[in-house]
């Protein structure tokens, strides 16, 4: 499934944004690309991009349901071009579905090179993670925008998938 990277937006926050909605529960995080978070070739691991988009995502979560949370899959992380040593990263969380029991949160990771003027900032990996609530019933989320209804429907396709692929393949407990 495309990510945002075919419009190539960028998602500016919304002031005093109402709850259960996408702007309510977004999240973002800017790094500086380190070297402990470097290969001996300068490239960042793949393990350090999956870690922030985890953190960032989980944020998402807890702040759409306000109850613990616990990640429950992830969707292929894509990654789309390396990032290197010296750059800035942003990853953004957002919400994009809700059931009764799980929620998805998409999450983008964009490179921006500090130094080099010459290159431009770039979507660098994109992934689409599940968590679930575990006390209470996840809140309904409120798409506002055709973007946002679109996203959830995509979203909604994907868990109906999975949900269906989980049941196709359950096996009698003892």
């Amino acid at each position: 499934m495309e990510t945002k990277w075919r419009n190539g937006d960028i998602v500016q926050p919304v002031l005093n944004p109402k709850p259960n909605t996408v702007s309510y529960s977004q999240s973002s995080l800017i790094h500086l690309v380190g070297p402990s978070d470097c290969t001996l070739h300068g490239f960042v691991h793949g393990g350090v991009t999956m870690k922030l988009m985890d953190e960032v995502a989980g944020i998402v979560a807890a702040r759409h349901c306000k109850t613990n949370i616990v990640t429950a899959s992830v969707d292929a992380i894509n990654f789309h071009d390396k990032i290197r040593k010296a750059f800035t990263i942003t990853i953004l969380g957002r919400m994009t579905f809700t059931s009764n029991k799980s929620m998805e949160i998409e999450a983008l990771v964009d490179a921006n090179p500090i130094v080099d003027s010459s290159q431009k900032r770039y979507r660098a990996a994109s992934a689409f993670f599940t968590y679930e609530g575990r006390s209470l019933p996840v809140p309904q989320l409120v798409p506002e925008t055709e973007d946002e209804k679109k996203r959830f429907e995509e979203g909604k396709g994907r868990y109906l998938q999975m949900k269906a692929k989980r049941q196709g393949h359950a096996e009698p407990q003892p």
